[in-house]
């Protein structure tokens, strides 16, 4: 079973002055435990009603270059990218970058984008999810269409590409993570194009039947769902490692190979708690 984190909440002690050195040292610890993949969030505002809408959030890809350089061994990304925030040739060239000073440890995690309120706040465009869903498989395909070194013209309804270069580009093929479980939509475009998705822990017959919808998508798209890592967000507590693992193990047997947790309160306290109790045994299922 592999496992990763997010790092979702900032208000640790020690204030905004404290951040990235209780960022950096958490991270060094989790990769070094063996940690998957890092993540960060991909969001502006934070998020109501778990959060005050002002508490402390930080912008996604500039944590991701800093964690970069205090890690070695763990996947970077976010979970998941917002399709409507950046440009897709930009994005394309953000996470190549990533990739490259991280030495290919990069992951795109990227989804259709959900919270209106930052966007009028920011006076981002938020167009309606039907559009949101289509400039999100167009954003895939200019990306792989970047990476893929081919510098050439790309034309789709919502984005158009005089010349897709990127150097220097990515240092190997960088995995795609879809994030949400719409069945319509969500799940056929991780058949079509996508690495791994991304489901939460709602419960075993819910997490069954999202992957059921799954395998039929792949089903139709001849794709082989096996080669699909099926990741989880997970929020049960750590505090208590038996009864973690307790409510792990209906959902391993679905099929979850990956189970992501967010950090909370003091990250580095956090951190330490899941390497000296979970790690090694999650490591072994």
């Amino acid at each position: 079973m592999r496992f990763g984190f997010q790092f979702s909440a900032f208000d640790w002690p020690g204030g905004a002055g404290e951040i990235g050195t209780r960022l950096s040292e958490s991270a060094r610890i989790l990769d070094e435990a063996g940690a998957e993949t890092l993540f960060m969030m991909d969001h502006f505002f934070h998020l109501e009603p778990y959060f005050p809408v002002d508490a402390p959030i930080l912008e996604g890809y500039t944590g991701l270059g800093f964690l970069a350089g205090q890690t070695s061994r763990t996947r970077l990304g976010l979970l998941v990218t917002g399709v409507t925030y950046r440009h897709p040739g930009v994005l394309a060239k953000t996470v190549s970058t990533l990739d490259v000073l991280s030495g290919g440890r990069a992951t795109l995690g990227i989804g259709a984008a959900w919270y209106e309120r930052e966007h009028i706040g920011l006076g981002i465009a938020f167009p309606p999810v039907a559009e949101r869903f289509e400039r999100l498989e167009e954003t895939i395909q200019i990306c792989r269409q970047m990476w893929s070194g081919e510098a050439k013209p790309y034309e789709g309804v919502h984005y158009q590409l005089g010349e897709t270069l990127d150097r220097p580009g990515p240092l190997g093929r960088i995995p795609l993570l879809i994030g949400g479980t719409g069945e319509r939509k969500t799940l056929r475009l991780v058949a079509r194009y996508a690495d791994a998705c991304n489901v939460f822990a709602s419960g075993t017959e819910e997490v069954a039947h999202k992957l059921d919808v799954l395998r039929g998508h792949c089903e139709t798209e001849q794709r082989d769902y096996d080669t699909i890592a099926k990741t989880m967000m997970m929020s049960s507590s750590i505090d208590d490692p038996d009864a973690f693992l307790a409510d792990l193990a209906p959902y391993q047997e679905l099929g979850i190979d990956t189970v992501y947790t967010a950090t909370r309160g003091d990250p580095v306290a956090y951190a330490e708690a899941f390497a000296t109790r979970l790690a090694s045994r999650l490591s072994d299922l």
